[in-house]
């Protein structure tokens, strides 16, 4: 019955993605003045050079982290929203640490990424730590460290590590020995990508193949049952969020130093915010979760083509973000399908156990 319910939710977020592109292609065939030009780009446009492969995986990679990062939290049924603060946050922790210290060619991004992991976990533990202690809201208070994150590592970067001879608050070249090695010639694509399949491959196992992941699915799915089966929803509440922080610390990092030779960001990039609607495509599942990343970057880099060499501008893919998550979350979408679903597969059952 689990399976079953399983494939019928896969089948479910399916429909609602195929819906929504059906909407924003009737979008499309409406303001634009050349439709089968804007088409062709928007859906032939990511993969029809190295170069746009490229970015489309480049831009892959940061979402498959906080994809990742939300589903270990959203698992435990605790909406910690910091991960954009601890991708921040991370990507912070590694500048510094690619700045400040001298190290040899592989140890060197190795203790970066650490650290930002570490650093990230720090930003989403506090919320969890509140919450375990005085039972604040996480939602509020992870919502107000992105924003602490933020200000504490622009302030770290203005007062201590900002190039002055820069032209913009920027900091100061990153040290060579600290940045990850690109994998394909003519593009972008960098170790980030193994290392992010590596966490996913992790996050799978501890999910599935641990009893500290099967406490955390089984508190995200019944608080109370789990609480009367002896686990301690508490520490799981705390360990999910730790996790989940410094995954996200650590796409920040990888981020950083995979792409950028220095820290140039001016504000929250964003891909915190993504990974809720990686999350939400994935069901939380680790192994969906690059496929969820692959399609959101797909439709990104499909859009920013489309805006460039059509009369249609990039915003449709919020359009389409904005119909999945709602009709995603909207419990009663097919939920008649459903029951029928869940009736005809019981029947099944009971008329196969009476005939044995």
């Amino acid at each position: 019955m689990k399976n079953n319910r399983i494939n019928f939710e896969w089948i479910r977020t399916s429909v609602v993605i195929i819906i929504a592109l059906v909407f924003t292609l009737i979008i499309i065939l409406l303001v634009s003045n050349e439709p089968a030009n804007a088409l062709r780009e928007f859906l032939i446009g990511p993969v029809d050079s190295m170069r746009h492969i490229g970015n489309v995986i480049e831009l892959m990679i940061p979402l498959i982290f906080t994809g990742l990062a939300v589903s270990m939290m959203f698992s435990a049924e605790q909406f910690n929203l910091a991960a954009e603060g601890a991708f921040f946050a991370g990507a912070i922790a590694a500048a510094a640490i690619a700045l400040s210290l001298d190290l040899p060619i592989i140890i060197h991004p190795v203790i970066a990424i650490l650290g930002g992991g570490i650093i990230g976990a720090l930003i989403t533990g506090i919320p969890a730590f509140l919450k375990v202690k005085w039972n604040a809201s996480e939602l509020v208070s992870s919502l107000m460290f992105n924003y602490l994150a933020f200000f504490m590592g622009i302030y770290v970067i203005n007062y201590y590590y900002r190039d002055a001879n820069a032209g913009a608050m920027v900091s100061e070249k990153l040290d060579i020995s600290a940045l990850l090695i690109r994998l394909i010639p003519r593009t972008r694509i960098h170790m980030g990508l193994i290392i992010a399949l590596i966490f996913i491959a992790a996050a799978y196992y501890f999910m599935f193949r641990t009893k500290w992941g099967y406490a955390l699915r089984v508190t995200g799915q019944n608080s109370k049952f789990a609480e009367y089966s002896g686990i301690n929803t508490l520490r799981v509440f705390l360990y999910a969020q730790l996790i989940g922080g410094f995954i996200a610390g650590v796409g920040g990092a990888t981020e950083l130093l995979g792409m950028y030779t220095r820290f140039s960001w001016q504000a929250l990039p964003g891909y915190g915010w993504d990974g809720i609607i990686v999350a939400i495509l994935a069901r939380n599942n680790p192994l969906f979760v690059p496929l969820a990343a692959l399609f959101l970057a797909y439709l990104r880099i499909g859009a920013d083509i489309m805006a460039r060499m059509s009369d249609v501008q990039n915003e449709v893919v919020a359009l389409i973000q904005g119909i999945i998550i709602v009709l995603v979350v909207a419990e009663r979408f097919l939920a008649k399908y459903r029951h029928k679903w869940v009736y005809k597969e019981a029947k099944t059952s009971i008329s196969e156990a009476e005939e044995e």
